[in-house]
């Protein structure tokens, strides 16, 4: 097993680097001055040749590169030209709603679509089976924007007054205080990695009201996410769904299904323990993909929400032409490709034990 995750590594550090060079040369070849995008109308001969010569933009393509690859293996992901802000501190402020975002979004996703895959596999050609296919395809062909503004039309306009109301956009409350977990616990001095990760825990606002047990603050919260989250939820559940049926369909009609139904085994164990085992390897590698997705940035649900996510902000830095945030972010989505890959991996030898890892 250790092996395996050093081999799998090994072959993510060529992946990583051929990302980090694409991204940074795509971002150069977009047109438009970072200095004309920050600065606007102050932005004259000479303001923009100290521009250039503070952020670097005054040197040569390759060298640029180099010294971006330093900053990176030195654990320095760059300063915002825009905003003048260190760009993992706009990471610790915008990564964690995309992640409680995306979470979510998944977990709705696998909880529905993994049962209805099953039933529509079950009941094939049924009325049930071809009700659940149809929705499906709905909800792959149906646009995030277009199902994002219908219900928030649908809960915050119509259901306006009613206990079905869920409001439309923000991720709070507005004046909902949320105390930083460093604070409350007098962590306040505290630095380096454990301190990044306490502040994400901290801007994740369900996690830190179920660490701190504040009940306010979480149905606050919860319920500011339903809307982007079942919005969000809709496509990955329907591919997950199809994906489901047409693994267990396969499997269904394999020897050893009936082999095990000619011993007397009841129905419920034939699909569940022994079909889905073997039909969760397709299932789990387009969760993982699509979480994978999902951590990549919901640019348009977090706009329509107005939720302030890693999407919008990556966003935001290509249109300022912002290099160090477009690819510090990207930086920061390749590793969760990366991670989330290697998980999926791990998880067919537990799945399968027809998979070894060596």
């Amino acid at each position: 097993m250790i092996r395996f995750i050093g081999r799998r590594i090994l072959v993510a550090l060529p992946v990583l680097f051929g990302i980090l060079f694409l991204v940074f040369a795509l971002a150069r070849l977009l047109p438009g001055d970072p200095c004309v995008a920050a600065l606007g109308e102050r932005a004259d001969e000479a303001t923009c040749a100290i521009f250039n010569a503070k952020h670097g933009l005054d040197r040569p393509i390759p060298e640029q590169f180099l010294i971006y690859l330093q900053e990176i293996a030195s654990g320095d992901l760059g300063t915002s030209a825009k905003d003048g802000r260190p760009v993992t501190e706009l990471l610790i402020e915008r990564l964690p709603a995309t992640i409680e975002l995306s979470i979510y979004a998944l977990f709705l996703a696998a909880l529905v679509g993994i049962p209805l895959g099953i039933i529509s596999a079950v009941r094939r050609n049924s009325a049930i089976d071809v009700g659940t296919m149809a929705l499906a395809n709905l909800g792959v062909s149906t646009p995030v924007f277009v199902l994002g503004l219908v219900l928030a039309f649908v809960f915050a306009v119509v259901l306006k007054d009613t206990p079905f109301a869920l409001p439309p956009s923000g991720r709070l409350t507005a004046g909902t205080p949320v105390p930083p977990l460093a604070e409350v616990w007098g962590l306040e001095e505290l630095s380096g990695p454990f301190r990044v990760v306490l502040d994400l825990l901290s801007n994740m606002y369900t996690v830190n009201a179920l660490i701190r047990l504040d009940g306010a603050l979480f149905v606050d919260a919860f319920t500011h996410l339903i809307l982007p989250t079942v919005a969000l939820a809709t496509i990955p559940l329907a591919i997950i769904a199809r994906m489901t049926r047409s693994s267990l369909l396969d499997n269904l009609g394999l020897d050893y299904v009936r082999t095990a139904r000619a011993k007397g085994l009841n129905e419920r164990g034939v699909v569940l323990g022994h079909a889905m085992r073997n039909a969760l390897l397709p299932v789990v590698t387009i969760i993982g993909l699509q979480l994978g997705g999902l951590l990549s940035g919901a640019v348009l649900t977090e706009t329509i929400f107005r939720l302030g996510g890693m999407g919008s902000a990556i966003f935001e830095a290509i249109e300022g032409r912002d290099y160090a945030v477009i690819q510090g972010f990207t930086v920061v989505v390749a590793v969760g490709f990366l991670v989330v890959n290697l998980l999926v991996d791990l998880s067919y030898a537990k799945l399968d034990p027809r998979v070894r890892l060596g």
